[in-house]
């Protein structure tokens, strides 16, 4: 075992000491070391109920024949990090969580690990980790939050707090009832209740493999989690037995499957830099056009929050994501999962209990996947939206540069009513380097949502969106603002092109005047100059590259 490096030998005399000391026996020195990296905290809804779970997964451990070790991961709530410097961190930790698997496995010569989470950056973060060191894992997520309630209608996060706050402004909703919905839209724990990038991450860490079947969706303080949890330890002591790493299941094909059941669900557009970031750890190239090719060879066949009517708990009720996985099947690769199933046999053995909740390929809810790539003059290395959670009207649009060098500037002119019909909001320096951490725009996409100005507005940036985000907003403009991107010499009134049909984003300039606009072109000073964030900022990749470290 990999951990004899640590506790085999005369020369291990001082390690074994110090193992007694944490309470281990003899006999538990024969059994692999399986760490538990969990993401428990307080602070976040989507974490509060692993205290629970991490007694189910040691349960399991125990009972497959590993001795169980728990240690500690961060974990920030986006949401909570939204519209101020707090979500300059969130992309940043999830480079510090892959760090940290790494350097805790790695100190003390684990066998495997299990890795439970939820959130936004910390799933993809875990997923790096386990492929860069490459030994037997599992990723046990947390689970969806139930919807909430409000006379008699299902409440979510995102339209029933963040959208909420323009329409009160508007006078579309009493203070009573925003106060209500404050209370009632997040009753409780689990990761928010739509497609936002927490569930995608879920539903594509299943899809990857690297979950054990229906955990992607198994709700959170469910039996049913438990028992996933439970079975999730014990299957670790297999892998490590069988010796099946993380590099085994986490392959070209299997990273293709995850695109595809992505472009299914009408997943968030963060998974685009999550996939290419656990990809490069694995040593494959994933580029960005593969997101697109895909895209247009597989349909939008569920209909979830944000854009949707549907929630996760529904998903979730009609066969999960080996349900999906069955209606997909003639698109996928049969690829590995934890359990030592194959795609295709998840698929075969799945029912689909709601044909509406996910439909049939002849009848999906859009004839292309979630997700396209736009390219042009404005975006050389490419652009990503949601293409799913834009309108008809919205897919071709013309509009006036509103130009912002802050989110914060933006959502102030949006709230003070200065952004007008046919206006396109431009938000730059926000990218992975400038912003710092690629800031996610949720607070001015839902102003605009709930201002009734999704089908007359739109908004680029080079920083990102939350899964959460709907309507005609394009994130990942690269290259970025502070590192020349065209984006950075776009003045008020220019006209900007959008034309997601033909996969277009275009600065309606001259080649001449771009480049005349270039040669007084300086950049802006760094936003911040010490810390964590100064040192990301320097090293971070575009986000055309998924973001990463180099």
């Amino acid at each position: 075992m990999r951990s004899d490096a640590i506790k085999k030998g005369l020369e291990r005399v001082p390690h074994r000491a110090l193992l007694h000391a944490t309470g281990l026996g003899r006999k538990d020195l024969e059994r692999p070391f399986i760490g538990i990296a969990t993401s428990f905290t307080d602070l976040i809804p989507g974490h509060v109920g692993m205290r629970d779970l991490e007694r189910f997964i040691e349960r399991g451990v125990c009972y497959g024949g590993g001795a169980p070790f728990l240690f500690g991961v961060p974990g920030i709530c986006d949401g909570i990090a939204m519209g101020h410097l707090g979500m300059c961190y969130p992309l940043a930790l999830r480079e510090l969580v892959a760090d940290i698997i790494e350097t805790v496995c790695n100190a003390h010569q684990l066998d495997g690990i299990i890795c439970l989470t939820n959130c936004d950056k910390i799933t993809p973060g875990m997923l790096m980790g386990v492929a860069r060191i490459n030994i037997p894992a599992i990723v046990v997520t947390a689970g969806p939050m139930l919807s909430g309630r409000f006379n008699k209608r299902k409440l979510a996060f995102v339209h029933d707090t963040f959208e909420a706050m323009a329409r009160a402004k508007n006078g579309d909703i009493s203070k009573e009832e925003l106060s209500c919905l404050e209370l009632e839209a997040c009753p409780g724990q689990g990761s928010c209740q739509g497609l936002y990038t927490a569930n995608t991450m879920a539903c594509l860490t299943e899809t990857l493999g690297m979950s054990l079947p229906g955990c992607g969706t198994a709700l959170a303080g469910s039996a049913k989690k438990r028992r996933i949890a439970q079975a999730s330890g014990e299957r670790i002591v297999d892998l490590i037995r069988k010796d099946i790493k993380p590099r085994d299941i986490i392959t070209k094909e299997s990273l293709e499957n995850a695109i595809t059941v992505d472009m299914a669900l009408g997943g968030s557009s963060n998974t685009v830099l999550h996939l290419m970031s656990i990809a490069h750890e694995t040593g494959i190239n994933l580029e960005l056009k593969t997101f697109d090719k895909i895209s247009k060879l597989v349909p939008h066949i569920t209909n979830i929050e944000p854009a949707g009517e549907h929630f996760m708990e529904d998903i979730e009720y009609s066969g999960g994501i080996p349900a999906v996985l069955k209606r997909l099947k003639s698109k996928l690769n049969n690829t590995l999962n934890v359990n030592g199933q194959k795609t295709f046999e998840i698929a075969e053995n799945a029912t689909i209990f709601d044909q509406d909740v996910i439909r049939p390929l002849n009848a999906a809810y859009h004839k292309q996947g979630g997700i396209a790539i736009l390219y042009g003059n404005l975006a050389p290395n490419g652009a990503v939206v949601k293409q799913s959670g834009v309108s008809a009207k919205m897919m071709k649009f013309s509009g006036r540069a509103k130009v912002f060098n802050r989110e914060e500037e933006a959502l102030q002119a949006i709230m003070n009513n200065k952004i007008k019909k046919g206006d396109c909001i431009v938000i730059r320096y926000e990218g992975p380097a400038g912003g710092p951490g690629m800031r996610e725009m949720l607070a001015p996409t839902a102003a605009i949502v709930g201002l009734g100005l999704s089908d007359d507005v739109a908004l680029i940036t080079d920083g990102r969106f939350s899964g959460g985000t709907k309507g005609p907003c394009i994130g990942h403009i690269s290259p970025e603002a502070s590192a020349g991107g065209p984006i950075a010499i776009i003045r008020d009134g220019d006209t900007i092109n959008i034309d997601i049909v033909n996969r277009k984003l275009e600065l309606k300039l001259s080649q001449e005047e771009i480049a005349r606009r270039f040669k007084n072109w300086k950049p802006v000073e760094p936003k911040i100059k010490t810390g964590y964030l100064s040192r990301y900022a320097r090293l971070v990749s575009s986000a055309d590259k998924g973001a990463i470290l180099e």
